[in-house]
This record gives structure tokens, sequence and C-alpha cells, in this order.
């Protein structure tokens, strides 16, 4: 079953198409990777998906409801580049608010504290926070209505390689639990750890496949060198 369908998206900003005839899907319970050079269209798409940009033209499908729709509010969990969380706040004041907002079930600050390794920072005021806490800190809230659809916008930048390992063991972990995960990132390293791939360059979709595929189409190993490849030849 396919938590994301989109036909024919086509996006428009600032008077410059972004997505000029996107379509894709993406399947539930899986960890997809949206990859591609900054200026490709990922957080445009991404936006779509939540239904937070206006589009031109297509249809974008959110676990079988239009995007943006009222009943998706509380199934779908965005995280975006800018941080979310208050800076005069505690990270667990931040957390318990929302969590309140959003009738979330006892227990779940601290769950999703420990799901970002946050545990022992919870008392620390947010703008005290290094760049890669607060990253985390913004993730930690858009778990707390424990989504069925995750969209994730470069959730790993600015982390070490141990957090982001970490991060990628919780991602697994969720989609183990039969969340849908979509991650976008422009570090292809990340492209191992997903299901399957969408890479987007100047708002086309380049491939959706699997990274075996990926490198079996293309006949590389280092998916860097797929993407070049298949750059190369678009």
């Amino acid at each position: 079953m396919a938590a994301v369908r989109i036909e024919h998206l086509h996006v428009v900003r600032g008077g410059n198409v972004v997505l000029p005839d996107i379509s894709l899907t993406v399947e539930s319970g899986t960890v997809t990777g949206l990859l591609g050079p900054s200026g490709s269209g990922k957080t445009t798409l991404m936006r779509a998906i939540v239904g937070v940009q206006v589009v031109a033209g297509g249809r974008v499908e959110v676990l079988g409801r239009p995007a943006g729709s009222r009943e998706l509010r509380d199934r779908v969990g965005y995280l975006t580049q800018a941080p979310s969380v208050y800076a005069d706040l505690s990270i667990r004041e931040n957390l318990s608010y929302f969590a309140d907002v959003l009738g979330a079930a006892n227990g779940t600050v601290e769950q999703v504290l420990e799901t970002v390794g946050l545990a022992d920072h919870g008392g620390r005021v947010v703008r005290s926070l290094s760049g890669g806490q607060l990253s985390r800190a913004s993730l930690a809230c858009a778990l707390l209505g424990e989504p069925e659809l995750l969209v994730l916008d470069e959730p790993t930048v600015g982390l070490d390689p141990l957090l982001r390992r970490d991060l990628w063991d919780a991602f697994r972990r969720l989609a183990a639990d039969g969340v849908t995960l979509l991650v976008s990132s422009h570090v292809m390293d990340e492209a191992d750890r997903c299901d399957r791939l969408l890479l987007l360059r100047a708002g086309a979709l380049l491939a959706d496949e699997t990274p075996g595929e990926l490198r079996a189409r293309t006949g590389r190993d280092d998916l860097d060198e797929a993407f070049l490849a298949l750059v190369d030849t678009t």
C-alpha cells in the first residue's frame, strides 16, 4: 500500500517552475531517501506532501487523503530545516507543551527524548543547544504524535557520524513498527540506509529504485558515482 501517491505534480514558486511534472509513490512502512543537490526541489516536494505548498497542478495523496487534509494533522509528522522549538524553554518544557497540544499519551515525552538521544539533556534551555542538539529537539517534537508518516527534511545535517548512525538506527526501528519515513539528504553515503531512493536534480526525478537497482543500472558500486553517472546521461 502506498503511504504517498503523487501524480503529475507541478509547482511554481516565485515565477519559476520548481517541479515541472513529478509522479511517484512511497510505500508504507519503508524508509525512502529523497536525495539530490541543493536546489533540486527536495524541500518543495516535501512541503507539497505535508500540504503547506501551493501547487499549480497534479495530485498529492497522503495516507489515502488529499495532502493537507484536516484528518492528516495528527497522522503526519514534519521536520523542517528551521528549528521548531521555543528558544526560551527547555527541551522537556517544549515537548511537554506540544504533547499537551497533540494529546500525546503519558510517557511519550521521555520516550522521544530517548529516541533522539537527548534523555540526559531534557532540562537544557533550547538557546544553549548546539546545532545538532537543536535538530534532534525538533525531531523529538515531530515524533510526539506517534505519526504514521514522518517527513524529515535533512534531519542529520550538522550531526557527527556517531549521532547520524544512532538516528538512522532509530529510523529503522520506527519503520519496523510500521511508520513510513521520507528522509531528505544531500549526503549520498546515507543512501545505503534507505529501502528506496528518489533522486532529484533540477526538479526532475532521475531515479526511483533501491540502492542495489541503482548500482546495477549504472554499473557503479559507489552511490555517489552512480548518481553522477545518471546526471551525465540525462
